[in-house]
C-alpha cells in the first residue's frame, strides 16, 4: 500500500475545512472550552482532548442514527 501522506495536516477535501472548523467550534462550546479562530496553543491537553472526544462522540452518534435509519 502506498501512502500519500506528506506530513501535512491537510484533509483530502479542502472544501470541507470550513465545515470541520464549525464542527470543532460547536464541540468546544458544548464542553465549555473557549476556542478562538486561528491558533489555540494556549489550550491544555485536557481541553484539547475534551474537544476531540466530543467530536468523536458526535460522529459516532450520527453514524448510529444513519445505520438505524437504514434498517
Amino acid at each position: 500500500m502506498t501512502s500519500t501522506n506528506n506530513g501535512s495536516n491537510q484533509g483530502m477535501v479542502p472544501e470541507a475545512r470550513a465545515a470541520m472548523d464549525r464542527f470543532k467550534m460547536e464541540a468546544a462550546a458544548e464542553v465549555g472550552v473557549n476556542l478562538k479562530q486561528g491558533y489555540n496553543g494556549d489550550l491544555t491537553s485536557r481541553q484539547a482532548g475534551s474537544i476531540g472526544g466530543q467530536m468523536v462522540k458526535k460522529m459516532i452518534e450520527s453514524y448510529e442514527q444513519k445505520l438505524a435509519g437504514q434498517g
